[in-house]
């Protein structure tokens, strides 16, 4: 890392303005060589703004402030400098090409935050919570990550750490006085300390599926027969028309995604091809794709047109909720336009909406919101990954192992193993101990310039 390192920070494209981040021993001196008036940087204070132009090669690029930082004060933990330029690629371009011929090279995705990590900025657990707030798609979400991002999480694993490292020291300490029998704690106390442990463990582990909610979205499946009114709900909740609806059956052969936001939760509707029995190859391949989105829909709508009859569809919903048993499914009556309601005998867990006219719309998004939020209760301070689920069961696991130790009258030395195995793993979650194969993994869903 004794390279600098530059990249646009902020999104490409036509703007305002654009920040250029340069991190790196050298990289107020590389920054100092294109900055005129001369003098301005090299000796600048930490945490100040200069205003100049940019000019290399005698050419004044742009006009732009330059925000010094001076190590360990910084982002990456090293000398760094933002430069905000007016935004447009080819001044941005033409910015990062003249630092680069001063002597910085361009970085890799992620690498300012790997920096950080490396450079004992945040933990794993935090740069994690970097991507999650980029690229949250909810208000809460957002929320979630920025308490991450503040040390939650950390805290979290390390009280935990520190309290498994407490039993382990205490049975190790009982080993060294083996041979005058003391006694320093009573194994039940240590059996109930390491259940809550697990039972911490496994809770954290099993709220993966509703921080995915958070972080990508609430997936709502819209599946039924063709011309049930699919497309037009889809049309309908989106306030646009973006599904083709047609008399035609069978319009729908691909699947169409988008997201709306209710209250700040982010909703994403797939419309799928029609359920039906078909010879047109396409269709097919359209109704195949429909098993793997209702597989990652957290729910179902199966719409009914009510208009041919409200149990037109009770065959098809009784075998998705047998194909589907952990989603959640519910039936939608649609097209209520056409029929006499209010001669309907209505039921409490069934929808019923015009998707033509509006008419129960209102209500049906509602009721996603609260779906939405009814996934999401009891997440505060963290958003487990899938990385983070892993490591949190195989804890529990040797956690469990430590419990089943103490049950069968096994010796401290291998109840205090099986208890420093978690301890680990919990060094994996965090980043003590880490590899350079999960850091390219996860570094590699950063952005270039984050």
């Amino acid at each position: 890392m004794n390279d600098t390192i530059v990249a646009l920070a902020t999104p490409p494209g036509v703007s305002g303005l654009a920040v250029i981040r340069l991190s790196g021993r050298d990289s107020i001196e590389i920054a100092e060589k294109c900055f005129n008036p001369k003098g301005k940087l090299i000796n600048a204070p930490s945490h100040t703004i200069h205003f100049g132009w940019i000019v290399h090669k005698d050419i004044r690029i742009d006009n732009v402030t330059a925000s010094i930082f001076i190590e360990p004060r910084s982002y990456t933990g090293e000398n760094s400098v933002e430069i905000s330029c007016h935004g447009g690629m080819v001044i941005v371009d033409e910015l990062i090409n003249a630092l680069i011929d001063c002597g910085a090279r361009m970085a890799e995705p992620g690498e300012f935050t790997r920096r950080a990590f490396l450079n004992g900025k945040m933990d794993l657990m935090q740069v994690e919570a970097v991507a999650d707030l980029i690229h949250s798609v909810t208000i809460p979400g957002a929320i979630t990550a920025a308490r991450q991002l503040h040390g939650e999480f950390t805290s979290r694993i390390s009280n935990l750490r520190r309290k498994l490292l407490d039993i382990c020291s205490l049975l190790e300490l009982e080993l060294d006085f083996s041979d005058e029998d003391l006694t320093f704690v009573k194994k039940d106390k240590i059996k109930d300390d390491v259940i809550d442990a697990i039972s911490f463990c496994s809770s954290l582990a099993e709220s993966y599926k509703a921080a995915e909610i958070l972080r990508s979205g609430f997936f709502v499946g819209i599946a039924g027969f063709p011309n049930s009114g699919k497309s037009t709900l889809f049309n309908a909740l989106l306030k646009k028309k973006r599904a083709i609806v047609s008399e035609t059956p069978g319009t729908t052969r691909d699947y169409l995604e988008e997201t709306i936001i209710l209250n700040g939760m982010a909703v994403k509707l797939i419309d799928t091809a029609g359920l039906r029995e078909t010879d047109n190859i396409i269709e097919l391949e359209g109704i195949k794709l429909v098993q793997s989105i209702l597989e990652q829909s957290n729910l179902v709508l199966v719409i009914n047109d009510i208009s041919i009859s409200p149990e037109h569809s009770n065959e098809l919903l009784t075998k998705l909720k047998k194909e589907y048993p952990k989603q959640e499914i519910l039936l939608v009556q649609n097209k209520i336009d056409k029929i006499n309601f209010k001669d309907i005998e209505k039921e409490d867990e069934i929808v019923y909406i015009s998707a033509k006219t509006g008419e129960g719309i209102d209500y049906l998004e509602h009721i996603l919101e609260s779906a939405a939020r009814k996934n999401i209760e009891g997440i505060t301070d963290v958003l487990i990954n899938q990385r983070h689920a892993l490591l949190l069961k195989r804890i529990a696991e040797q956690l469990s192992l430590a419990v089943n130790s103490i049950d069968l009258g096994r010796e401290n030395e291998l109840i205090s193993l099986d208890i420093r195995n978690a301890v680990n793993l919990l060094g994996e979650l965090s980043g003590e101990n880490w590899n350079e194969d999960v850091l390219n993994n996860i570094f590699s869903r950063f952005c270039i310039g984050k």
